[in-house]
């Protein structure tokens, strides 16, 4: 896998806090068709989860998300993470993540660091936070002065914004949380997340 921008138009951002619903939850986003799943390490039970999926839901591409050190790449990759985010970059951060060998989105929200990217070679990037940093207009804005660049926007997109960003040229896919909701979780209601998350991968469409 050289990008995992084009795995699917949604990348759903999970955070769990019991590392037991990691599979039955990756299982049921893979059966409405987003197989890639990014794993905030927000929480004790991120890495646990992670491997779980890595280890029992083949057809998922787990990825680790929130990476802020070295030391989460490396514990990351360790755990089975297939892809890395993080919401923002340091030089240390960067050379941590290409070091892994994995596929990877740095974190931006200037034009500046974009550019600092570009330098390096990066070219596929994590915009956040999305809709606070200036949202779909900002990023359509980035098109012409930098066409090389190509975008995950994460952060305040919902089912109703998303079309707007994956209708850029420069955006690849968009990251949300809309397909999981709260409640849904809480009660184990699979089916129901299997069924936004079908909504969601037929935005591609």
């Amino acid at each position: 896998m050289d990008t995992v921008l084009d795995l699917a138009p949604v990348i759903p951002v999970v955070v769990l806090e019991d590392a037991r619903d990691a599979v039955p939850l990756a299982r049921a986003l893979v059966a409405g068709g987003l197989r890639a799943i990014e794993v905030t390490l927000r929480t004790p039970a991120a890495l646990d989860s992670i491997a779980a999926i890595a280890h029992e839901v083949p057809d998922a591409v787990v990825g680790a998300g929130t990476l802020l050190d070295p030391d989460q790449v490396a514990a990351a990759e360790a755990a089975g993470a297939r892809f890395l985010v993080s919401p923002g970059w340091t030089e240390r951060l960067v050379d941590a993540m290409r070091g892994s060998g994995l596929p990877y989105l740095p974190g931006v929200s200037t034009v500046s660091e974009v550019l600092r990217l570009l330098e390096r070679g990066v070219t596929d990037m994590k915009f956040f936070p999305a809709e606070a940093a200036g949202g779909a207009p900002y990023l359509k804005s980035l098109w012409s002065p930098l066409p090389q660049a190509r975008f995950c926007p994460t952060g305040g997109i919902d089912a109703d914004r998303a079309p707007d960003y994956l209708a850029l040229p420069n955006v690849a896919c968009v990251g949300g949380t809309w397909m999981l909701p709260k409640e849904a979780l809480r009660t184990k209601a699979w089916d129901e997340v299997t069924e936004l998350a079908r909504k969601a991968a037929a935005l591609a469409g």
